[in-house]
């Protein structure tokens, strides 16, 4: 198809354009002839500045003609790479030669994927601990939502991990998690509903009866005017389950930018200072507080459990400082319309398809 063979040169092809592919677009002539490469992938490259055409930069829906002579600087797949040690500092509640338990902070990625390559839990991990290059991911074998902050455990070995997984698969590690609703929930309660992919939005997830089955046990700790602090218990480890699950109570987490709801901050029933608070609080107030398992060497069960994350406890002093309630003033109602983020969530580490196989998502 060409009429020279690609010739790479350091990181660099050269090619000329064969007569055959004369009037297609400049990136549907270069997928064929670098099928090895994804057409997005190519659009990319072009768009930065990476391909010339004679020696012009150029755009992806120039027409060629046959006989231009294309230089390509390849740029080497991020996720060639992801699996690089990075002196990244982490938390450590517990180590062994088996196991590891983290508190992991809001804002960081577990496992890499396509817009975080980099600068993960896999990747602080490597560094901590060289060894792990030779376990599956690393030794992870659950998994935390970016801005979910909170505890998990990572294996050491591949035994550990094999064990940690035929745990996670029975449903016997405990996990509890805190998180902080809008509305006034009433008394304790179980969501048992199955969670698949939303059918509007394959980013996220809904409840769907053809999903998997996820179970949820939530407990009352507090009740505010506009908001409850609940605990949760997880007997499935779905992705996005605590959150999926509340928003089908209509009491979506606090600052969750996916499944909350359109006009959700009753501004004239709150304080100046918690207005002040939650405008401040840039994600889901969601925080896996404790963790128990059998230790996979010893088979003792073993329990963690860590301190409620900073942004929590300051958003929960501000609840708690609220005027009381008047039972004269107007009733408080959340809109039933979900709120639809502009954020791309595609870049979310948390849609692998292997749920449940070898690496359990959580909330």
């Amino acid at each position: 198809m060409t009429d020279a063979t690609p010739q790479p040169l350091n990181n660099t092809l050269t090619l000329t354009i064969s007569n055959d592919l004369g009037g297609l677009r400049l990136d549907v002539a270069l997928q064929r002839m670098l099928p090895e490469h994804s057409r997005s992938r190519l659009q990319a490259w072009i768009k930065e500045g990476l391909v010339t055409v004679d020696k012009l930069p150029s755009t992806s829906k120039t027409k060629v003609w046959g006989g231009e002579q294309i230089v390509v600087q390849v740029q080497a797949k991020p996720e060639n790479y992801a699996y690089v040690a990075e002196d990244i500092p982490l938390d450590i509640v517990f180590e062994d030669d088996h196991i590891i338990i983290i508190n992991k902070p809001a804002g960081m990625v577990v496992h890499p994927a396509a817009g975080n390559w980099g600068g993960t839990l896999l990747n602080a991990l490597l560094f901590h601990a060289p060894e792990l290059k030779d376990v599956p991911r690393a030794g992870i074998v659950h998994r935390l939502d970016k801005d979910t902050s909170g505890i998990l455990v990572v294996a050491k070995t591949l035994a550990a991990q094999t064990n940690l997984v035929r745990q996670l698969q029975a449903r016997t590690v405990k996990r509890e998690y805190r998180a902080i609703v809008w509305g006034q929930l009433w008394r304790n309660g179980v969501v048992d509903q199955a969670i698949g992919r939303d059918p509007r939005s394959r980013t996220k997830m809904a409840l769907n009866r053809m999903g998997k089955p996820a179970i949820t046990r939530y407990e009352i700790l507090e009740r505010f005017s506009v908001q409850t602090y609940l605990r949760c218990n997880l007997e499935t480890g779905r992705t996005h389950q605590i959150r999926v699950h509340m928003q089908s109570l209509k009491a979506p987490i606090v600052g969750d930018p996916v499944y909350g709801f359109r006009g959700i901050i009753p501004i004239r029933v709150m304080t100046q200072t918690l207005r002040d608070e939650v405008s401040q609080f840039n994600r889901q107030a969601l925080h896996a507080i404790k963790l128990g398992l059998m230790h996979p060497a010893t088979n003792e069960f073993m329990e963690w459990q860590i301190e409620l994350a900073d942004d929590m406890k300051a958003l929960l002093e501000a609840m708690r400082h609220e005027d009381p309630r008047n039972d004269d003033e107007e009733e408080f109602e959340f809109s039933s319309e979900p709120y639809l983020s502009d954020e791309d969530y595609e870049d979310d580490e948390d849609f692998d398809d292997d749920d449940d196989l070898e690496l359990e998502d959580e909330e």
